[in-house]
């Protein structure tokens, strides 16, 4: 009795593991039609003359920025329409993968961000028009919204 116990405990936390293991692992997987590159990006950004939406998250620690992923910038309804006005970039910096936060380290420096999920708008130039948390706009539909507001916005200064 007492080590079918012990067997079943042992299967639980087995599937406690793997299901943190593969959390992890979608944390780090690359969102579809995002760019991981801010470098990179920027140059698609000025070829296209197309401004540019840059995330910062923290995948696999943050809960809005889980949130935020899960919600929103995963769903092919949102990459396909901001994709239409943005190059899509995000920028993470994951506690699970050194490597990555590393890399992007700079960034946060560079544009002084404060918190996560913070989202910048910036044109084809990189010069940046407008910062806002992205768990400010929690849906698909009023981040969108936001999005064109921020571009009607921009083009009127």
């Amino acid at each position: 009795m007492a080590a079918t116990l012990v067997m079943r405990m042992f299967h639980n936390i087995i599937k406690v593991v793997v299901a943190a293991v593969a959390m992890v692992g979608l944390s780090f997987a690359e969102l579809e039609g995002w760019h991981t590159d801010l470098e990179k990006a920027l140059e698609l950004a000025k070829k296209e003359k197309k401004p540019l939406l840059v995330e910062f998250t923290g995948s696999d620690w943050c809960p809005p920025c889980i949130a935020m992923r899960k919600n929103v910038f995963s769903k092919k309804d949102f990459v396909e329409q901001a994709s239409k006005d943005f190059i899509l970039v995000e920028l993470d910096f994951p506690r699970g993968n050194e490597e990555l936060k590393k890399k992007n380290d700079p960034f946060a420096k560079q544009y002084k961000i404060e918190g996560f999920p913070t989202v910048i708008l910036m044109d084809h130039e990189g010069k940046e028009f407008t910062r806002f948390f992205a768990s400010e706009h929690p849906t698909t539909e009023k981040f969108l919204a936001h999005l064109k507001a921020a571009l009607e916005k921009k083009d009127l200064d």
